[in-house]
């Protein structure tokens, strides 16, 4: 006390002044998040970091990262609580030159710029864990199998950088060889297009069958009705041998040896358009108009062994599995019929599964490596490419293809789907498995591409349209003959024109 006695009373402070003035001044500043005990540079340099971080990216109340935009009462420093800094994640799937960088950098705190980039880097992602890959070019990664474009900036600045596309399809998009079959069926429910295991292409045109070797494209031989009143509807090759069966459209199955160039039987039985065909090694399935499947044994004088009776409507489709065991039939009311390899059945026989589409369902194909896996394509009305599991009848994976749907082929070497469309652009479709992301569109056809085949070696793919064009394309590199193209334009091709 004797020490304040000689401080001069001007200068004397109160206790209750100077307590109020210590705690308006602690009321006044905020705390600073996960410190009990700081000083008071601290919770200065704490709230000038805050107000410029809520000055550089507030929009609306709250700004980017989530601190609410301060307070402001005349007279008094704004009172901003603060929060811990989020972390942001950085992705390597594209990078900026320098300048492009910092100028990213200064407004990486928009919200909007954020959740374009977060879009962005999620479906690039998604794509390259299901097998696509980056590529380096220049001063940025640009992925290969997607499009994708997105800016990093604002729009007045010129710092925008993009993933695109650049494809790299299994098969080229100009075919190898392009010509016009004369007399060609334009026919969506006829299967007269196969390639078989001995490398012999068959095509029916009208009455007659034309085969050429599929390693030198040459003539090898010609199957003739010899009828103006019938046509061959459909074909398929035998899975062992030169044997070829054909269906024709007054509901007669016949056999061919095509090296003795003989036809080694008639078998009967149908009473309309036999347009669908599939073996089961000596076992020939055969689907009608009238919507019944014969299965007739070609070793046997008694052919006709059994009979499935899916419905009234047209099968515009059959294929038996790779291990033989399951049959799928398509017919033109849009079912798809899953029979069980029993031959023997009579006409009072159920299917094991009945999935419906939209509409007919003309292409069907089993994966060739899953057995039990089914593709399936949606006719007019439907358009839509699906992947079946068939133990359960759930549908994989589905793809709209905005068009008919005309034909299907699995491509086992780039683990593909391939699909032949209608209108509007009569293309083929390249689907990768089993994400069914389409690859890439292959265009030769100015009508719908009704058939679709791929060699044995599966280099090569032949595909028919709708308005004559035939083309063949390659698909790798392999053992088959590198002139073919030029023998096939030189040989075989004067006759069809």
């Amino acid at each position: 006390m004797a020490c304040c006695s000689q401080v001069p009373a001007s200068e004397r402070t109160a206790y209750s002044r100077f307590k109020s003035s210590i705690k308006r001044k602690l009321a006044a500043r905020a705390r600073v998040a996960s410190s009990p005990i700081v000083t008071r540079w601290q919770q200065l340099h704490a709230r000038r970091g805050a107000e410029a971080l809520c000055r550089a990216c507030c929009v609306t109340d709250l700004c980017a990262t989530g601190v609410p935009q301060p307070t402001r009462t005349p007279g008094k420093a704004p009172v901003i609580p603060l929060v811990p800094k989020k972390l942001s994640m950085k992705t390597v799937v594209t990078l900026l030159n320098n300048h492009a960088a910092a100028g990213l950098e200064g407004r990486n705190n928009r919200r909007d710029e954020m959740e374009k980039k977060q879009k962005c880097q999620e479906k690039l992602l998604l794509f390259q864990e299901v097998g696509y890959s980056i590529a380096e070019s220049g001063d940025m990664k640009v992925c290969e199998n997607i499009n994708c474009v997105w800016k990093g900036c604002r729009e007045e600045t010129q710092n925008e950088f993009r993933a695109v596309t650049v494809m790299k399809p299994s098969i080229p998009l100009v075919p190898e060889v392009r010509f016009h079959i004369t007399g060609l069926r334009n026919d969506y429910y006829l299967n007269i297009l196969d390639w078989s295991p001995e490398n012999l292409i068959a095509i029916a045109v009208g009455p007659a069958a034309h085969i050429w070797n599929g390693g030198t494209l040459q003539a090898f031989e010609s199957i003739d009705l010899n009828s103006s009143s019938k046509y061959i509807s459909s074909l398929a090759w035998i899975e062992e041998g030169t044997c070829l069966a054909i269906g024709t459209s007054d509901g007669e199955v016949q056999l061919w040896d095509i090296e003795t160039k003989k036809r080694l039987r008639n078998m009967f039985g149908h009473l309309s358009v036999v347009g669908a065909l599939s073996w089961n090694h000596y076992i020939l399935s055969s689907g009608s108009r009238l919507g019944s499947i014969h299965h007739h044994d070609v070793r046997v004088p008694q052919h006709h062994v059994g009979t499935f009776c899916q419905n009234k409507q047209s099968i515009c489709s059959l294929k038996w599995s790779l291990t033989n065991q399951l049959l799928a039939s398509g017919s033109s009311d849009g079912i798809l019929n899953i029979w069980p390899n029993d031959p023997g059945v009579k006409l009072q026989s159920y299917p094991l599964k009945t999935i419906p589409h939209p509409s007919a369902v003309k292409a069907v194909n089993w994966c060739p490596w899953q057995s039990k896996v089914l593709a399936t394509g949606g006719g007019m009305k439907d358009g839509i490419l699906r992947v079946w599991d068939i133990n359960c009848e759930k549908i994989i994976q589905s793809a709209a293809t905005d068009s008919q749907i005309c034909s299907l082929l699995w491509l086992p070497k780039t683990t593909e789907l391939m699909t032949g469309q209608g209108l509007p652009g009569n293309q083929m479709k390249i689907w990768k498995y089993p994400m069914l992301i389409r690859s890439s569109e292959l265009y030769g056809h100015k009508g719908r591409v009704l058939h679709i085949a791929l060699s044995p070696h599966q280099s090569r793919l032949f595909s028919v349209a709708a308005d004559g064009i035939a083309c063949l394309w390659k698909c790798h590199e392999s053992g088959e003959n590198k002139h073919s193209s030029k023998a096939f334009s030189n040989g075989y091709l004067s006759s069809f024109l």
